[in-house]
């Protein structure tokens, strides 16, 4: 603890009018203070404003007029899956700023350093390492509570996250640009290991930072069971697994939460193209918001039980008919989807294809039945790709009409297999965490007891409860 930097920012933040949300109010939206609510009828929700920290939850209703009893969710139709398992996909995009989820990893990775007095806002910098919108969130996290902040992401990634970033850094500066794209995670590393050597520049690591994994199983975890409980309702439906893309694998932490408290198995998501996980592969691929060709730090891979590869030329395809209106009339007059379903298409990104795309999977290979459930995760929305959308309309070979939507259709979502879809025995979770050693022991300096420790769930425990005992320190900050 460093009192007079703690001391120091809390006068910075009661200034500028800055109070901090505790984990509890994340997680329960109807404990925000009354006054704070009403003020927030009156700001908009990507507003430079720090009253939207109290919107960085999974509650924000459609038109963010309030919150919502339980997160906003769509269940999927079995005809449009082909599944009789429901499949219900939990909406990432109506968090604020960002119009993702990743502003709730930024602000519960930063939170902590402001509460130990780790983080002195008059000399250091935020700095953020992702593939996209984990380095927006700490941007926009950082802006509102008057931070100085960088983001790093590789310069292959969509247009739209880069024109989003220069309106809200300080200086283009500091947006920096590592070669590559999806794929290419090291490359951020190295970017950020140049900038560790000037002890201004605070790296905060989404693939490594405890933090990213506590804050979404505190709080991403406890708000997908309310949504599941409010689809079960009084019926018999069990819920059977929990569905989300590896990324930084802070969003699969919410699965060691469902698992504890739902009984649930976890399955993650990888690109086919990529296959790490699966087969140890490498490659190269475009669903955006996975980062892969290593496993992250915060992947509690031992309490993970299904991998499972989506190909993105799925995603690229399904994208385009989800979002143009030759491919939405389609759906709505050729398979006779009602239009209050594919006008909601659009609310799913490419990872949450993908994660759609995995749960159908997954229902097949286990032959899952009416009564059993699947809970996943639509971590942002198409807006976030509508470049990458041309892309492949530009792409496309032939005449992009009904015929070709229902070519589309016909191979992407109804000619789902199950293939690249592995359990996990011992001796795969063990190949898997060993995997994580090259990484992280051999490129990043992790000391090998620091990386083997990983293995117990103790580990991962202490610091789930480490971040729900934070709400006392949040409260005497935020009274200082």
């Amino acid at each position: 603890m460093n009192e007079s930097v703690i001391n120091k920012t809390s006068e910075y933040f009661k200034k500028n009018g800055i109070i901090l949300p505790t984990i509890s109010e994340l997680c329960d939206p109807n404990l925000i203070d009354i006054d704070i609510k009403n003020r927030l009828k009156n700001i908009n929700k990507d507003e430079i404003n720090p009253l939207n920290l109290f919107r960085v939850h999974w509650f924000n209703n459609l038109d963010h007029s309030g919150f919502s009893e339980v997160p906003e969710h769509i269940v999927l139709p079995n005809e449009f899956t082909g599944v009789e398992a429901k499949i219900i996909v939990n909406i990432g995009r109506l968090f604020p700023l960002i119009t993702a989820h990743k502003v709730l990893a930024a602000y519960g990775c930063l939170i902590p350093r402001i509460l130990n007095g780790t983080f002195d806002y008059e000399n250091h910098k935020t700095v953020w390492p992702s593939t996209g919108n984990y380095c927006r969130g700490g941007v926009a996290i950082s802006r509102i509570l008057g931070l100085k902040s960088v983001a790093v992401l590789p310069e292959g990634m969509s247009k739209e996250r880069f024109d989003w970033l220069e309106k809200w850094v300080n200086n283009k500066n500091d947006i920096i640009k590592t070669i590559g794209t999806e794929s290419n995670v090291k490359e951020i590393y190295d970017a950020c290991n140049k900038l560790k050597k000037d002890p201004r520049y605070d790296i905060i690591n989404q693939f490594k930072e405890y933090y990213n994994y506590s804050i979404h199983r505190a709080v991403t975890g406890p708000s997908f069971q309310k949504s599941f409980l409010k689809v079960k309702s009084d019926t018999n439906l069990i819920p059977r697994f929990y569905v989300a893309a590896s990324g930084s694998s802070g969003t699969l932490a919410a699965g060691d939460y469902l698992k504890e408290n739902l009984n649930v198995k976890i399955a993650v998501v990888e690109a086919e193209e990529c296959p790490t996980l699966l087969y140890n592969g490498y490659g190269e691929h475009n669903i955006q918001g996975i980062g892969d060709k290593h496993v992250p730090l915060i992947h509690n891979v031992m309490n993970t039980d299904f991998v499972i590869g989506v190909s993105d030329k799925a995603t690229n395809n399904l994208n385009m008919i989800f979002n143009t209106l030759e491919g939405q009339k389609f759906l709505h007059l050729t398979k006779n989807f009602e239009s209050n379903f594919v006008n909601r298409l659009p609310e799913f990104g490419f990872s949450s294809i993908a994660n759609i795309l995995a749960s159908i999977k997954l229902a097949k290979h286990m032959k899952l039945g009416s009564n059993d459930a699947i809970i996943t995760v639509a971590t942002d929305g198409a807006d976030l790709y509508l470049s990458e959308l041309e892309k492949t309309r530009k792409e496309f070979k032939g005449i992009y009409d009904q015929t070709a939507c229902s070519e589309i259709y016909a191979q992407y979502l109804k000619g789902v297999s199950t293939d690249h879809t592995l359990e996990l025995n011992q001796r795969e979770k063990e190949r898997i965490f060993n995997l994580g050693y090259y990484t992280w022991v051999e490129q990043q300096g992790i000391e090998i007891n620091d990386f083997e420790k990983r293995k117990n769930q103790t580990f991962w425990n202490e610091h789930y409860n480490y971040m729900l005992s934070l709400d006392n320190q949040i409260k005497e900050f935020n009274s200082m």
